[in-house]
């Protein structure tokens, strides 16, 4: 393995949507001359020094020329230094007026990283010297170095690479499985992966992962943030870690901590193997993208980089009071992707790591701030119109966590056609008809079919909702069925911190219990929501280890524990739920009937060949069709639905003519419900395919007209054994 790791650039350096013109390039190019470098910075910068730091840390400096101006005022700063080879570690020093209240925070006693940077070294150690203001005194500049304190960027070679014919898997969003995975906490307790590769990019390429995902029906790993990020100050000093990674600082480079090799540009090597490894499995890869906000923070955070460079083009400022910033992401600032230069920064990332690291789409975390305009949420904002017509970025999967704290920042089914959405309404509804809430069935009916009411009239189909019960962010789904309230005391916050309404219920007994029938309804009431997640129309999203029973103790906001609350527990794994999910996986896989490319319409699929049910019947308990009336009793608490085969094109038992007729059960009441199944038109006879209880037997086979007991706090999925 070479020292310094070389990767392929189709143009010699990174091309962008820039304003100076279609040959020019940021960051750092060598050449045969040596290593050119270019830098845009605000119009009041007046001098900008290249330094190249040895391995020693000892500095040499040279000035940049300034070489144009841009659209948005820009100024472009270049230079070319012979002798300078891969591997060089550097960074910036800009000088200009110190006038924080005018949003000019110029200090060349800061050493900037490079916002085109495509591999960073090193860690920031935090102190006086990493802010550009004196402390106790914002208003009053700093001039300690942060030289010796501070991350530095790495100039990267662009030779080459062997791909081995890599090409992206493009599975379509109504075949998707979304898998959900922070990449260290899916490995660091594997037992299959070699202990020096355990949570790094090289221990989530191991067989064994790839395998377990593979086999778990997964056709799309969403990685939470790898872009390179630091952790916060403030948790280091009380011994706690920015796990998650929603800390972004460089939008280029892959987080260098999650490296084997090394950091001199190797983590792009390695996260390169990464994909290449899940695409063999026809995996997709996803990345949480953090475009919302950078690492800097609010007016008294750390100087870093792009606060010195062009502090009111990068981020929103307070208009009329430019010394603080506008924050509608609840992390200090706010990426201001109005301004070109922001959004030619966001807009190459995005690029990069889909033409030269082979990715298959983003999730954008908090992805409404990226459709602000001057404060305003502008869903034909310059960004989602560039998104749109760029030829590369259109053919991705694009996600939108379609929230932010801003004014009118809930935006759920406002994004524009190519976008699919975390589906939040999707995630409540559920969560509260599993623990017993009344008058959630008309609702619960509008989410498990696609949520027709959100994405049906702007022309999108099913597949924009992405469904899902867990996250990241909030209680696993062990933990869900476990706790009623949240246990965040080791975050250091006094468990003020996390959300408190978590729609969760504990079965009876609050956290840890040997009690066997708490233990046997928490078990039941998984696969109940994993049921529902699965076979909803829509895109399912698992959230890792779900799948294996993992808890984090009851802490919901576990974003700063870097430890065994948050990594997934493989040596205890529930086997009997991992076993449950790949066979429910399995089920929406072999059966189109749950993954429909359009909304159901209630209409006869084909009267004239005698079919004349409609795509989706809602039964009642006699077996006929709800009525208008029957939708909102609050006393009522199951649900069932009759998915009619025929109404899609497919590859199940009747091949071409389309897909098996299936019975689905619900019943979050605490009693069992007795079930007539339908005659008539409906199959004759049906089996059972699937069940979350212990009450009914795979295969057991029911006729028309029966009655069919369905256990309390249970679901059931029929499917027809003989047509009608």
């Amino acid at each position: 393995m070479p020292s310094i790791i070389v990767l392929p650039m189709t143009t010699g350096g990174y091309a962008g949507t820039d304003s100076f013109g279609t040959d020019s390039f940021w960051g750092a190019q060598p050449t045969a001359r040596g290593t050119r470098f270019a830098l845009a910075t605000a119009p009041e910068a007046e001098r900008v020094e290249l330094c190249l730091v040895d391995a020693d840390g000892r500095q040499r400096t040279v000035d940049l020329t300034r070489a144009g101006t841009g659209d948005g005022g820009d100024v472009r700063w270049e230079t070319t230094v012979p002798d300078v080879r891969p591997g060089q570690l550097y960074g910036y020093r800009v000088h200009g007026p110190w006038e924080p209240s005018r949003g000019l925070r110029f200090n060349p006693s800061k050493i900037l990283q490079d916002p085109r940077a495509l591999a960073v070294s090193g860690r920031n150690e935090w102190g006086q010297e990493m802010h550009a203001y004196r402390f106790g005194d914002p208003a009053t500049m700093d001039t300690s170095d942060s030289l010796g304190h501070s991350m530095l960027c790495v100039v990267v070679d662009h030779g080459e690479y062997d791909w081995e014919g890599d090409a992206p898997p493009r599975t379509p969003y109504n075949e998707t499985v979304i898998y959900e995975a922070h990449l260290k906490g899916l490995t660091q307790l594997h037992p299959e992966v070699p202990e020096a590769l355990r949570g790094t990019y090289a221990g989530a390429a191991h067989p064994a992962v790839v395998r377990h995902l593979a086999e778990l029906g997964v056709t799309a790993l969403e990685l939470m943030p790898v872009h390179q990020f630091v952790n916060d100050g403030s948790l280091r000093e009380k011994g706690l870690v920015n796990y998650w990674g929603y800390n972004t600082i460089g939008f280029f480079a892959p987080h260098s901590f999650y490296s084997s090799l090394g950091d001199r540009g190797q983590q792009i090597y390695e996260f390169k193997e990464l994909v290449k490894a899940y695409h063999r499995a026809g995996i997709e890869v996803i990345l949480d993208v953090v475009y919302n906000h950078t690492a800097e923070g609010n007016h008294l955070g750390p100087q870093l980089s792009f606060r010195g460079l062009d502090n009111a083009a990068y981020y929103h400022l307070v208009p009329g009071d430019e010394f603080h910033y506008t924050d509608y992401t609840g992390t200090g600032n706010s990426l201001n992707v109005g301004n070109p230069l922001a959004l030619s920064l966001v807009i190459d990332s995005l690029r990069y790591w889909v033409t030269e690291m082979h990715v298959d789409g983003f999730r954008f975390d908090l992805a409404t701030v990226l459709a602000r305009e001057e404060g305003d949420v502008d869903m034909v904002s310059p960004f989602f119109e560039l998104v749109a017509k760029d030829p590369v970025l259109s053919r991705v999967k694009l996600i939108a966590e379609p929230w932010d704290i801003g004014p009118g920042g809930y935006q759920v089914g406002n994004f524009p056609a190519r976008w699919t959405e975390w589906n939040g309404r999707f995630r409540d509804c559920v969560r509260d008809f599993w623990r017993g809430e009344p008058g959630t069935l008309r609702e619960l009916a509008m989410r498990v079919t696609g949520s027709a009411d959100l994405y049906q009239d702007d022309g999108r189909k099913p597949s924009a909702s992405i469904n899902f019960v867990t996250a990241h962010d909030g209680f696993t789904l062990r933990d869900l069925v476990s706790y009623n309230d949240k246990h965040n005391e080791a975050n250091g916050e006094g468990n003020r911190d996390g959300e408190s309404m978590n729609r969760s219920w504990n079965c009876g007994a609050e956290g840890p219990t040997d009690d066997p029938g708490v233990l046997e309804l928490r078990a039941r009431q998984q696969r109940n929501l994993l049921l529902t997640l699965v076979l909803a129309q829509g895109v399912p999203m698992i959230s890792h280890g779900d799948e294996l029973g993992r808890t984090q103790g009851g802490n919901n906001n576990a974003y700063c524990q870097d430890n065994e609350t948050t990594w997934i527990d493989w040596e205890h794994a529930d086997t009997e739920l991992l076993d449950f999910t790949r066979r429910l996986v399995r089920l929406r896989a072999d059966h189109p009937v749950f993954r429909r490319r359009r909304f159901f319409d209630g209409c006869a699929v084909d009267p004239a060949d005698g079919d004349a049910l409609p795509d989706i019947v809602w039964l009642d308990a006699d077996g006929t069709a709800m009525g208008p009336e029957d939708w909102d009793k609050d006393w009522a608490r199951s649900l069932a639905a009759f998915l009619n085969g025929n109404a899609v094109p497919g590859t199940g038992r009747h091949g071409s003519g389309g897909d098996s007729d299936f019975l689905v059960i619900l019943n979050a009441a605490a009693n069992d419900v007795e079930y007539r199944i339908p005659g008539g038109d409906f199959p004759s006879k049906w089996s059972t395919v699937l069940t979350t209880c212990a009450h009914h037997l795979v295969g057991e086979t029911t006729a028309a007209g029966e009655d069919f007991i369905v256990p309390a706090r249970s679901a059931v999925v029929l499917e027809e054994v003989a047509r009608r």
